[in-house]
Formats: structure tokens, C-alpha cells, sequence
């Protein structure tokens, strides 16, 4: 635990101030209106006191031991005052004051000769360029934000100072109670990964919450976050998620990759919860603070209006949570309990002059129905509503063991009602969607909670000719795999390779066709053509040795007329095989954590509706598995619209088996299998095109050995 930082005795504040405005003015002002019950020393050699406090001209002349020092002076003189600090046996130090690393070189050298200055006397930093650290448990505020937010088990941790006053603002405007909150700037120290494993084990914080803008290292992180979740909730707001600053990928995964789906698939990966934008932030972490985790995903709606309720039935769809029928137990009582004109399905709706009793009636008769695991209750502000009344009623039925989440809608009259939801430990939100989405969060959470152990398959593969594959590229200096010794090193893998060969003549690719039987394929092969078809690169269904001969001519006239300086090694012959749905599997290797492994369903949706899900490598069958189930399409494989469904454990298994050969062979960069022809059950699943990137030159480097 960073005891100096959250639980000091002493705190000095090094550039108090006694004008208003000033940071050092309001740090100090914020320690003292906060509570704290520690000695606060300002420093400040032009004045005697500060707000009533005697005040140092320098720490020497205090005398005394600081545990914490808060740094608000002005950049040039920030060493000197962290130094005399340190002298004074500080083992806690936060800087507040910018002009570090977030202005270029001269200040991300004056921020190492800080953080080397700290470490060299065992003392921890949080900044520069920050606003501080709050700890509601001992009513320290060591921060210049104007308000102090009520005490609560919500801790938050937070890269940008700005976010994190609206943090606290959010936090003070809807009563939420936080724990610590810190604001860590810079990060010249402690960073993202100190901070989950000490509020990890902080047992007054509850639930992690996170605004991040970027992750430095990105496998420890992976194994703290983990580690964390395990424990508690993680929810973090990871943002810099546009392509702006990605690599230009060759490949369609790596295209599609980017920084950001790393980042899902890497959070999945660890149990930590993503928050999409700042509400959502808020949304999740309330309802984790203050409701148990649910045991499955069916949901039941009770609600007073038709169109609310609706809203809510939508969102639970959308979201993947299941709208059950109650019991025919539950639907009796609730008939006997309600008005003739009720529903009694789900949703409930307990009809517009529902009062009090009537809501925490149907709320009791639900919350014991067996099909139950969740509900939420959408309230709209009429006549017999009485929302306060309500919320007293509904927290005196909730016996606990469910999640119950509100949304009472509507604006003044409501007001009074949030206020007492939130003491009540009932989180409410503005629209039914909101309360569905964290709804959803509690969902995933328990599911990742309650995830079996991780068993990863090991194939029986042949090593020996992948390494040759891989060795020979690597010797002439070659990154780009064709399709030939791709699927070579497939093969290798055990994934089914239609019978072909590479033909430099006429007359070889006609003995090729004879030998394997028509109907065939022609494709060009060359190092230099990526998308054979755009340059006529591809002829299928060839019936006879004629059409061979014709085919492979014309291939050559026109592939060089519209690709002169392609390099050509003559044309694949293969084996033309039955049809059936295209999917893309693919893998691109992530600079921070790793290989993920990418599945879409082929054509318009990877192309047009980008519907692909990325997972980290090694992955075991049921997170294979799981990646089919996170696309939109997913409906199309299991045979939507009277089609025979495809056989999905032939495509699980190949992205087990791609999860294999790229944690194998940390040489490959890319991989791409586009397109995977997969029919239904019964039929043999093929890989129709393939290629390979490898990394620079795919001579492994040293360091590679290392991780590996």
C-alpha cells in the first residue's frame, strides 16, 4: 500500500500561497475544508501563515518529519523543493506543476533527473502535471479541485487532471461516493499499473475505476489487470482509440487491427470492464458498487408505461440479454396482485396509476421467480407515482440477491428520488438503455468471473517443414509468404489444402489439371500481387486442358500489361472445391500484447460493415468459440433464413490452430486466410487463399528469444 501517499501524518504543501486562485492556495484550502486531521505545513518564504496555518520559509525550518509533500512551484525550481523534501524523509511526493515531459525534450529531461532524485531515496511519485490525490476514508484532499466528493467504495485513477474534475464534479452532482481518486499526469513514477495493484488491495475500495489515454507496458499490465479483476471490478475509459497513429498493414487483419481492438481483446482477455464514453464510466461503477453480481443473463422489465417498457425489452435484446417468460407460478401471483388491464409477461407493466405498492408487489413476486437472474425498473413520473415513496418501498423488498437497477425517468420531478436512490444503493439511470448497459457490464463481469480455467489445445503439427519455409524466406531476405508456401506451411498445421502445384508453362499446368482431376483453378503467383483478382489473377471452374492452356496464356498477357514490374513465378493450379460460406481468419501482431487472432464472416461484412472480433492469442475452444458469437453475422452461420448451418466447430478449431502456429512462431507479423470455405456439418472445411507476412526478414532478433 502507497501509505505516504494515501495515509500521511504530515503534509506539506511547497509553494502555498495565500492569494485565491492560486494552486497553492487552494491545495492548502482543500486539506483544511476537507478534514484532514493530519498536520498540514505550507512553505512558502514570503509568508507567515496561510489560511490561518503557520507557514515555513523552507522545510528545515519546520524541523519535523513530512510524509507527503505536494509540489506547486513554479517548474525551474521543482527539484530543489522535491530534493528538500526528500531531505526531510518524505517518502511521498506529488507534483503538481507542468512544464515536464508534455512540453519536449529539456522537460522530459528535467522530469527523469525528478523521478531518479525520488527513487534514489525510496520515495514515490505521482506526476508531474497533475491534480493531485484524494482519500475520502482519512478526508485528505491533496488536490486543487474545487469539490471534495461524499465518501463511497469507488476508487479512481486518471491520466488526465481535467477529466478528473469532472470526475469529481459528476461524482459531487449525483451523490456517488468515491474512495481515492488520483490524477497521475505524467506518470514519471507510479503509473496505471502501481495504482490497480495497490487499490487492488485496498480494502476500502470496492471498484476500480479508470480514465487511461495510453498503457506502457502492455503484458504487465495484462497480468495486474487480471489480477485485479479477479479481486474486484475494473472499469476503464480507454481512449486514443482512432487509427490515426496505426502502422500501414498489408494484410486485411492488420488492417482492421489497430491500436484500439488490441486493447478490447487485451481487457477482455484480464476481465476488465470498457467503459465506451464517460457516462458509461459512471453507469458501471455504480451498479457495481452497489449490486451483487447476477448468476445469468435473464432479465425481467417492470415498468408503468408501455413505451419505456418497450425501450427496455429492445435494449435487452440488443444487449444479448435474455427476455424470459416468468414462471406460470410468477405470472398467477402476479395476476392475483395487479389489475385486470396489467401485463403480466415481461415486461411487467403494472399500468400508469400504479402506486407504491403496486410496483414493490410485482418487484417482490419477480425477484423470487426461479427464471429471474436480474431486474430493472422503469418508472415515469404520473399522478400516483410518489417516486420517493417508491424508492423507500422497492430498497425494503430487494432482499439483495439480485441486481436491481432503476431508471426513473423524467427531469424535476424526479430529483429529490435520485438523491435518495443513490443513498439507497439503488443505481438509477436517465433512460432505460443506460440501465441495460450496465446491466450488461454486471453480466459480463460474473461470466468472466465465472470463467472455467483456461485449457489451451496443443496440436499434433509438423515443425520440421514450417521451420524449413520460414528458414528459406528468411535467408533470402523475403517478408511476403505467397500463397504456395503458405499453405505449405497450413498444411503443416493440419488445416485442409486442396491438391495443386505451380505451373511455369502451359503444358505443366495442363499436367497439373490432368493429374488432379478437373474442374480446376488458375492464380497467378508472384511476391508482388497482393489482390490477385484485381489484376485478372484468378480463373475458376477451368473444365479442360483447352481452357487451361487459353487461361494460363491470357493470365500472363494481361497480369504483366497491367503489373509490368510484377515479379512472376508462374501460375497455381488447383483443385476447384465446393462452395459453401466465406469466412476470414486472420492474426496481426500487436507491438504491446501480442498476436490476436481476427474472425469475420468474408465479402460486405469484413469489406463494408468491418463486423470482425479480435481475441489474444493463445486462445482455448471456448473463447474460439466465443469469437463467432461477438459478430453481428453470427445469426448467418447458424443458418438464418432457411439455409443449412455451417459447421462452426471446423472454423473454432482452425482459430485454435492459426492461436498455435503464431505462438509458435513468433516470426510471423501477419497471417491471413481469406477466404476460409467452411460448409455445413459433415462437409471438410478448406483454405482457398492464404499469406503470410514475417517480421523483418524473419530472422528472430535476441530479444524475441527473451519473451519467448
Amino acid at each position: 500500500m502507497l501509505e505516504s501517499l494515501f495515509y500521511p501524518q504530515t503534509v506539506a504543501v511547497i509553494g502555498a500561497s495565500r492569494e485565491p486562485g492560486k494552486v497553492g492556495h487552494e491545495v492548502v484550502a482543500n486539506l483544511i475544508n476537507g478534514g484532514f486531521a493530519g498536520t498540514i505545513v505550507p512553505v512558502n518564504p514570503k509568508a507567515t501563515d496561510v489560511l490561518g496555518v503557520k507557514c515555513y520559509p523552507d522545510l528545515n525550518a519546520f524541523g519535523g518529519k513530512v510524509d507527503l509533500a505536494v509540489v506547486v512551484v513554479p517548474t525551474k525550481f521543482v527539484q530543489a523543493a522535491v530534493q528538500g523534501a526528500l531531505d526531510a524523509g518524505t517518502k511521498g511526493v506529488i507534483v503538481i506543476t507542468a512544464g515536464f515531459k508534455e512540453v519536449g525534450a529539456e522537460g522530459a529531461a528535467r522530469e527523469r533527473e525528478l523521478a531518479e532524485a525520488c527513487r534514489a531515496a525510496s520515495a514515490r511519485l505521482i506526476g508531474p502535471n497533475c491534480i493531485g490525490v484524494i482519500n475520502t476514508d482519512n478526508k485528505m484532499n491533496a488536490t486543487f479541485a474545487p469539490q471534495m466528493p461524499p465518501p463511497g467504495k469507488i476508487s479512481v485513477i486518471s491520466q488526465s487532471g481535467a477529466l478528473c474534475v469532472a470526475i469529481l464534479d459528476m461524482a459531487c452532482h449525483r451523490r456517488m461516493g468515491l474512495g481515492k481518486v488520483v490524477s497521475f499526469g505524467n506518470k514519471a513514477d507510479l503509473n496505471e499499473v502501481d495504482l490497480l495493484q495497490t487499490l487492488a488491495d485496498d480494502k476500502q475500495t470496492a471498484v476500480i475505476a479508470g480514465y487511461l489515454e495510453s498503457i506502457t507496458e502492455g503484458d504487465e499490465f495484462l497480468r495486474v489487470a487480471e489480477q485485479a479483476a479477479n479481486v474486484k471490478p475494473v472499469v476503464i475509459l480507454k481512449v486514443g482509440v482512432t487509427q490515426a497513429g496505426a502502422k500501414a498493414a498489408s494484410s486485411h487483419t492488420g488492417s482492421l487491427a489497430g491500436a484500439d481492438m488490441a486493447y478490447g481483446a487485451a481487457f477482455k482477455r484480464s476481465g476488465v470492464i470498457r467503459a465506451e464514453n464517460f457516462e458509461a464510466l459512471f453507469d458501471y461503477a455504480t451498479a457495481f458498487a452497489m449490486q451483487p453480481l447476477p448468476v445469468g443473463e435473464r432479465v425481467a422489465i417492470i415498468t408503468n408505461a408501455g413505451g419505456p417498457g418497450i425501450m427496455a425489452s429492445d435494449a435487452a435484446e440488443m444487449a444479448g440479454l435474455k427476455m424470459i417468460t416468468p414462471t406460470e407460478e410468477t405470472q398467477q401471483k402476479l395476476r392475483a396482485g395487479l389489475p385486470v388491464t396489467a401485463a403480466v409477461g415481461n415486461p411487467v407493466d403494472v399500468i400508469g396509476d400504479a402506486d407504491p405498492d403496486r410496483y414493490a408487489k410485482a418487484f417482490e413476486i419477480l425477484q423470487d421467480d426461479p427464471n429471474v437472474d436480474a431486474i430493472v425498473v422503469v418508472v415515469t413520473p404520473q399522478n400516483m407515482t410518489q417516486p420517493l415513496v417508491l424508492a423507500e418501498k422497492l430498497a425494503k423488498a430487494h432482499h439483495g440477491k439480485k441486481p436491481m437497477l432503476a431508471a426513473f425517468l423524467g427531469g424535476q420531478e424526479m430529483v429529490t428520488a435520485h438523491a435518495r436512490l443513490m443513498e439507497l444503493n439503488i443505481p438509477n439511470y436517465p433512460s432505460p438503455e443506460r440501465a441495460i448497459g450496465a446491466l450488461r457490464a454486471l453480466c459480463d463481469y460474473a461470466a468472466w468471473k465465472n470463467r472455467p480455467p483456461r485449457v489451451v489445445a496443443r496440436f499434433p503439427v509438423n515443425r520440421r517443414r514450417v521451420d524449413r519455409v520460414i528458414g528459406w524466406h528468411g535467408r533470402m531476405g523475403i517478408k511476403q509468404v505467397g500463397e504456395v508456401e503458405a499453405k505449405e506451411i497450413l498444411r503443416a498445421y493440419d488445416f485442409n489444402i486442396l491438391p495443386g502445384g505451380l505451373a511455369e508453362t502451359p503444358a505443366q499446368a495442363v499436367e497439373i489439371a490432368e493429374r488432379i482431376g478437373y474442374p480446376v483453378v488458375l492464380k497467378i503467383s508472384s511476391p508482388d500481387i497482393i489482390h490477385k483478382s484485381d489484376f485478372g489473377g484468378v480463373r475458376i471452374n477451368l473444365a479442360n486442358p483447352e481452357q487451361v492452356r487459353d487461361a494460363f496464356d491470357l493470365m500472363m498477357l494481361r497480369v504483366q500489361r497491367r503489373a509490368p514490374n510484377a515479379r512472376i513465378r508462374g501460375g497455381y493450379v488447383e483443385k476447384m472445391g465446393t462452395r459453401g460460406r466465406e469466412v476470414i481468419l486472420g492474426m496481426t501482431r500487436d507491438p504491446q500484447f501480442g498476436p490476436m487472432l481476427m474472425f469475420g464472416l468474408g465479402g460486405i461484412f469484413v469489406e463494408v460493415m468491418k463486423d470482425v472480433t479480435f481475441y489474444l492469442a493463445p486462445i482455448t475452444a471456448e473463447e474460439a468459440m466465443q469469437m463467432l458469437k461477438n459478430t453481428r453475422s453470427y445469426a448467418l452461420l447458424q443458418g438464418a433464413r432457411g439455409q443449412a448451418p455451417v459447421d462452426m466447430e471446423a472454423i473454432a478449431t482452425s482459430l485454435q490452430r492459426i492461436s498455435q502456429l503464431v505462438t509458435d512462431y513468433p516470426q510471423i507479423a501477419e497471417l491471413d486466410i481469406n477466404p476460409f470455405i467452411v460448409g455445413e456439418v459433415g462437409t471438410e472445411a478448406y483454405v482457398a487463399d492464404a499469406r503470410i507476412t514475417l517480421i523483418n526478414n524473419a530472422i528472430p532478433s535476441p530479444e524475441q528469444h527473451d519473451h519467448h
